[in-house]
């Protein structure tokens, strides 16, 4: 029996409960990668900008299928980075709305915001209000940024907590069971 590729991976932990992420892109790093699921390993996608980086880990719930088809993108908030492939487990803080226009096409695509927990690490942070408001503002700046370098324009439209961010969870995962056939 092969292992499950990192994208096939239930999207929630069954000993935790706890929201599985696996990172992409390392907090501080130029290079964004991306998980091509064709070959099963994580590629260059492109290198960003000099004096822009990643502010936090990047990476995306398996299993899951947002508004843009693909898995649900997760700034995961960590205070030293991670490696590409790295599989952690979440607490959903909140959620950035969001909608992305490149060319005439403008589709739906939020980020989540979380907070790592591992059996001897508890998260500080458990809820976005808790998020300094400058450290969010400057999250928000970096997307907007990014995606205008990429010659994408991506605006906030909204914030939303805890909740808002487990209920795009669920329906992520449903929506991913349906286009899976499950």
């Amino acid at each position: 029996m092969s292992n499950p590729s990192p994208m096939e991976l239930p999207a929630l932990d069954p000993d935790t409960g706890l929201v599985r992420v696996v990172i992409d892109t390392p907090k501080g790093s130029r290079n964004k990668y991306k998980f091509d699921a064709r070959l099963g390993l994580l590629k260059l996608s492109r290198i960003l900008p000099a004096g822009m980086s990643f502010p936090h880990d990047f990476g995306s719930i398996p299993s899951t299928c947002a508004e843009d088809g693909d898995a649900l993108d997760v700034m995961v908030l960590s205070e030293a980075p991670l490696f590409p492939g790295c599989l952690v487990y979440v607490h959903l803080i909140g959620v950035l709305k969001a909608v992305q226009k490149e060319g005439r096409k403008t589709i739906r695509n939020d980020r989540l915001l979380a907070t790592i927990e591992t059996p001897v690490n508890k998260p500080a942070i458990t809820r976005l209000e808790q998020l300094d408001s400058q450290r969010l503002r400057d999250i928000e700046h970096f997307l907007s940024s990014y995606n205008r370098a990429q010659g994408r324009e991506f605006r906030i439209t909204g914030r939303g907590g805890a909740r808002q961010a487990q209920k795009m969870f669920r329906d992520a995962v449903r929506e991913f069971a349906k286009t899976k056939g499950t």
